[in-house]
Order: structure tokens, then C-alpha cells, then sequence
């Protein structure tokens, strides 16, 4: 087995959408809310993301965005 293998990656790509999730919750921010903090108009990317769906995942930019919306430091949403 690969030390990087594809379903290592989407399982990392899968507890970052949960931690998304679950801090976004705790803030009380809707999918709508935190979409709009980042600058979108509506909740695709974070709908998706936050569900791995269809590969769909956030990037490095929008972990710092939404780390810095959410007041937490970015490694949170990397946690098992």
C-alpha cells in the first residue's frame, strides 16, 4: 500500500469536511452564512465539500478563509 494513497487522501478530504461542519454548527452559521463569509453567493462549494461529494473538497484558500471566519485555528480542521 502506498504511504499516500488515493483513499487516504479522500478520507483527510472527508474529516476536514466534517471538522467544516461541525465548527460551522458551533458558530450557529448556516451552509448559506459561511458561504457568503467567503464570498460566495450560494452554497455549492460548501454544501459539497463538506460532503466530499463528487470529489468535491475545500483548498488550502478556503481553509484559511474559513479558519479565519469561524475563529479557529486551520490545524482544527484537520483532527481526527
Amino acid at each position: 500500500m502506498e504511504k499516500y494513497s488515493e483513499e487516504s487522501i479522500v478520507e483527510l478530504y472527508k474529516v476536514i469536511g466534517k471538522n467544516v461542519k461541525k465548527y460551522r454548527a458551533l458558530k450557529n452559521m448556516t451552509q448559506l452564512d459561511l458561504s457568503h463569509e467567503m464570498g460566495y453567493k450560494s452554497v455549492s462549494l460548501v454544501s459539497a465539500a463538506e460532503l466530499n461529494n463528487d470529489g468535491t473538497h475545500f483548498n488550502i484558500a478556503h481553509l484559511h478563509k474559513i479558519s479565519r471566519i469561524l475563529d479557529i485555528e486551520i490545524c482544527k480542521l484537520f483532527e481526527s
